[in-house]
């Protein structure tokens, strides 16, 4: 069986022509590839920036000088030994005498006992002892005793005057009642009886501390009332 081909479809007639088309094309390309020019100003640019941020990122080399020692002090002077050659028979006035520190144990040594002193002891004046200052017959006693000899001011009783007045005074070591005070007064005329009244009491029992008397503070308080 035969092909029909027409001439107008065959291609072999035309493959000369295809390929110089192809022979064109591909110098056309490879002279516009030779031909090709970069712009150089972007290059530029990117290589002055990388530049800049490679000096930025570089630290700096610092070197530190050495401290130099301080210079050694200067060598102190000698001093030279003084020799005093003197002759054989020259007296040499500065002997050294030396003395046997040695005692004898049949030496008797006498030791001083200095007793301490105990007047701190006497002017110490104590608030709260073992065994407190007592009035004859306790406190009770003491109280009838004070209502027996408290005179009311007539000046108080005239103007109205109350109040309790609180006396301070110091029971020493013989029971004994010194150094009287107001430590809480309300007029200077009942401040005065109080005054009298605590003064002319009789002796107490003295405080201990420790089994020994020492003087001790004291306060009463003596209420003025009219009734």
């Amino acid at each position: 069986m035969e092909v029909k081909k027409s001439q107008k479809a065959d291609l072999e007639n035309k493959r000369g022509l295809f390929l110089e088309i192809g022979l064109a094309l591909t110098l056309a390309i490879v002279f516009l590839a030779f031909e090709w020019r970069v712009d150089t100003s972007e290059a530029n640019v990117l290589q002055a920036e990388q530049e800049m941020q490679a000096e930025e990122e570089i630290i700096p080399i610092t070197r530190q000088e050495p401290v130099k020692p301080p210079p050694p002090p200067p060598p102190a002077p000698k001093v030279a030994d003084i020799l005093n050659i003197v002759d054989n028979d020259e007296e040499i006035e500065d002997e050294l005498e030396i003395e046997d520190s040695e005692a004898d144990m049949d030496e008797e040594v006498e030791i001083q006992v200095v007793e301490e002193t105990e007047e701190e002891d006497e002017q110490q004046v104590f608030v709260i002892v073992e065994d407190m200052p007592e009035f004859p017959g306790g406190d009770i006693e003491l109280q009838k005793w004070i209502n027996r000899s408290v005179k009311y001011p007539v000046i108080a009783q005239e103007n109205g005057i109350t109040g309790r007045v609180y006396v301070g005074f110091v029971v020493n070591k013989v029971g004994q009642v010194e150094n009287v005070k107001i430590m809480r007064g309300v007029d200077p005329s009942l401040d005065k009886e109080a005054l009298r009244v605590i003064k002319m009491m009789p002796k107490w029992k003295p405080g201990k501390q420790r089994g020994k008397a020492v003087k001790v503070s004291y306060t009463v308080p003596i209420n003025f009332q009219l009734q």
